[in-house]
């Protein structure tokens, strides 16, 4: 999964669910993800913060916004990436997350890099 074309960040995402953590009979479904973050620009930029659309499949919808991500404001070089891993807890096995990352290039301009839907679905709901 990529972004659109027209930013110079590309995301992809892949999705775990955390069977150890999770309580299905208490609505409680715990799922990791590992993002890629690709600069693919011929200038360093910095994330500061992130947004993030989070939908169960009862439509119940959480909206997250906050600083950086795992506590960090990485800068990324031309043609490095940066990888981290976070977490989101549903209330229903299956779900999908959505957003984007607010960057700074090194020359000052702010842009948004979309971060494509992803779904999140339990083993319950795999198998």
């Amino acid at each position: 999964m990529t972004t659109s074309s027209n930013s110079p960040i590309k995301v992809s995402v892949e999705t775990f669910y955390v069977d150890g953590q999770s309580e299905p009979e208490k609505d409680k479904y715990v799922f990791a993800y590992t993002v890629t973050i690709k600069n693919h620009s011929l200038c360093s930029s910095k994330l500061l913060s992130r947004y993030w659309l989070i939908t169960d499949a009862n439509g119940k919808e959480t909206e997250v916004e906050g600083e950086g991500v795992v506590g960090e404001t990485p800068t990324i070089g031309p043609g490095e990436s940066y990888t981290y891993t976070s977490g989101a807890v549903l209330d229903t096995p299956i779900g999908t997350m959505q957003g984007y990352y607010q960057m700074r290039n090194e020359f000052g301009a702010e842009y948004q890099a979309p971060i494509e839907v992803f779904r999140l679905a339990s083993d319950v709901v795999l198998h």
